[in-house]
């Protein structure tokens, strides 16, 4: 490793942190995730638990000592629980004193736009225009960009996710009154952002890409690979009628059942329910007939960034 170039990405969501590390040719050489569940009990009071920052902190002394010792050129940042715990900041402050790890906390544009970057890997390059939908543990980001150049045309930030809302309406299984409460806050998001980028205009030109644990995982299910591995459904399709159909089965399960299987775990059982009816919301919102499971995220998008600005010999 010694005269190598190594770029690092690490992503700290409301329920996971992911760290990739890739050298010159953009080929990943580390690749992996911490359940830290970051946003697990905020939305008592909005602010992160002591157990939840000591899972973070944890975390990222691990992720910290790795950037260090392969000498990594990197970006780190930290999403929505950051942007709206009230203890937000000094968790941040703790991570730089105790990890050595500089996080950058963005807004959900830029979270949005990265996220965008690294899923277009996954549009059906034939549709002028892609939507790229990204559902985290405590916001969910909607992008309408062109397939061409990403440039984005409207996107929107919904501050709910599988975490939070989850926690919020309830939905550790699924519940049809708690689950239309849900729907209808959804809703009123999805209007704003059809009505701002008039989107019956676009109908019949967009491939629809859906990142995050919750499509990978519905995924491998409905492709019923025994196993869940997110590296292999990067990419893979489903259709409305097939996720609906799963849909139907998994709300039949409890939380027990749903933590046995291959598919969801122990750790994803809790939120999967929240996850799911965000992501049909959406499908059935923007009559989405074929969506796409991505990976292929911000991370991705942040190494990308890296490799290029060195590349060019460009900086922020």
């Amino acid at each position: 490793m010694v005269g190598e170039k190594y770029y690092a990405a690490i992503d700290l969501g409301t329920n996971s942190c992911r760290m990739i590390i890739a050298d010159s040719t953009g080929n990943y050489v580390y690749n992996q995730s911490a359940a830290t569940r970051l946003g697990e009990g905020m939305s008592l009071n909005n602010c992160f638990t002591p157990e939840a920052i000591e899972r973070g902190i944890n975390a990222l002394k691990e992720f910290g000592e790795l950037l260090h010792r392969s000498n990594c050129q990197y970006r780190a940042i930290a999403t929505a629980a950051c942007r709206a715990a009230s203890n937000g900041k000094e968790f941040v402050e703790r991570v730089k004193k105790e990890c050595g790890v500089e996080l950058e906390v963005i807004d959900g544009h830029e979270e949005a736009r990265l996220n965008l970057v690294g899923a277009l890997a996954n549009a059906d390059k034939n549709k002028p225009y892609v939507i790229v939908y990204d559902i985290g543990g405590g916001s969910t980001e909607v992008t309408l960009a062109q397939t061409s150049d990403a440039k984005i045309i409207q996107t929107i930030s919904i501050p709910w996710g599988a975490r939070n809302a989850s926690e919020k309406y309830g939905l550790n299984d699924y519940d049809e009154k708690k689950a239309s409460a849900f729907r209808s806050e959804i809703l009123k998001y999805l209007e704003e952002f059809k009505t701002k980028c008039a989107y019956e205009s676009y109908r019949g030109k967009i491939s629809f890409v859906a990142t995050s644990s919750t499509p990978l995982r519905l995924s491998s299910y409905i492709r019923r690979t025994k196993e869940y591995n997110r590296e292999a459904e990067d990419g893979k399709t489903m259709t409305a009628e097939q996720i609906n159909k799963a849909l139907k089965e998994w709300y039949a399960t409890t939380e027990a059942e749903r933590a046995a299987s291959v598919y969801i775990g122990p750790k994803r059982a809790p939120i999967f329910v929240a996850g799911t009816i965000l992501l049909k919301t959406i499908n059935d919102e923007l009559g989405v007939e074929i969506l796409t499971a991505s990976y292929k995220s911000a991370k991705d998008s942040i190494i990308m960034e890296l490799i290029r600005k060195d590349s060019d010999g460009t900086s922020d």
